[in-house]
């Protein structure tokens, strides 16, 4: 099952329940406005607006803070595709090479231009592939109706993400106010899952994004290392590695005193190295091995950091 997931790329997104929420209704926002704008001004050429507006949507309001979302690759990405389209199918009308230079050309400008927005590729498709309500517009294309619609879902992501701090749009709107602290531990795998789970966005990550979730992995760390590790049956440990040694176990059965090292317990492995494999050590044995405590949220294995005494 978990390679499976891993071929297929299934997304792994730990947003809440109300920030899923929260997206789904800045999208409908959204496409509401330039829906209304699309039918006034240019009514036969609604469905295929729709079709890029549609997946520029998806990006504004769901990953606000990723890299193709931002105002230049919005603008930049759909005008400059718009453009290329409309050029093609002024000098090559009719010709079956011509959607795909069109979205070849789009795509490469993009790049040049750093303004890389998927929904662009779309965007230089409809003006070559439209149909007569569409070609009639020429240049016209730009300004109604791509011009006006990204100014309004642009608007609309401005103002409606504006309503909730941590997800402000453009994202240097979004400041996370989280203070690093200059006394760095090592981090773990559980550290990252935590910092995720806390920043609660879905994001194609930028570098000032990562930046701020490795802001918050240092602070679960320090936390932990203030706290001693206290060993519990029916409790999930990490050893805390990345990659292909990390491993959760699980404390199946154990002494009734295990503040001793010469105490005896019974941990089954959860994840990772030797998975089901079930054991019987010392406890000396496990905590050479432990390195904190962790529990399942949302799907990923968390660090438990203890209440201050």
């Amino acid at each position: 099952m978990l390679f499976l997931k891993g071929l297929l790329g299934i997304e792994e997104n730990v947003t809440n329940h109300p920030e899923k929420l929260i997206s789904g209704l800045g999208a409908a926002v959204g496409i509401g406005l330039v829906y209304g704008l699309t039918q006034w001004f240019v009514p036969d050429a609604t469905a295929w607006i729709l079709a890029s507006m549609g997946a520029s949507a998806v990006l504004l309001f769901a990953v606000p803070h990723g890299p193709l979302s931002q105002p230049w690759a919005l603008v930049g990405g759909h005008l400059i595709s718009a453009l290329v389209g409309v050029s093609v199918q002024q000098c090559l009308p009719g010709q079956p090479f011509a959607p795909a230079l069109a979205v070849g050309l789009a795509v490469l400008l993009m790049c040049y231009l750093r303004c890389i927005h998927p929904p662009g590729g779309a965007t230089a498709l409809a003006a070559v592939i439209g149909g007569p309500a569409i070609h009639q517009l020429g240049y016209g294309y730009l300004l109604i109706p791509i011009g006006i619609n990204v100014a309004v879902i642009l608007a609309a992501a401005v103002l409606f993400n504006s309503v909730f701090a941590w997800r402000r749009y453009p994202r240097t709107l979004a400041s996370s106010g989280h203070v690093v602290n200059k006394s760095l531990p090592t981090l773990t795998h559980e550290d990252f899952a935590a910092a995720m789970h806390d920043l609660n966005t879905f994001v194609d990550v930028a570098p000032d994004e990562l930046s701020d979730i490795f802001a918050r992995a240092w602070e679960h760390a320090r936390q932990h290392d203030s706290h001693k590790l206290e060993l519990h049956k029916g409790a999930y440990y990490s050893n805390g590695e990345v990659g292909a040694q990390w491993c959760v176990r699980q404390i199946f059965d154990c002494d009734d005193d295990l503040s001793r090292n010469d105490a005896k317990l019974i941990y089954r492995n959860v994840v990772g190295v030797e998975s089901e494999q079930t054991t019987l050590c010392r406890v000396g044995e496990f905590r050479q091995w432990v390195r904190c405590q962790v529990q399942k949220r949302n799907g990923h294995w968390v660090r438990v950091v203890p209440e201050a005494q």
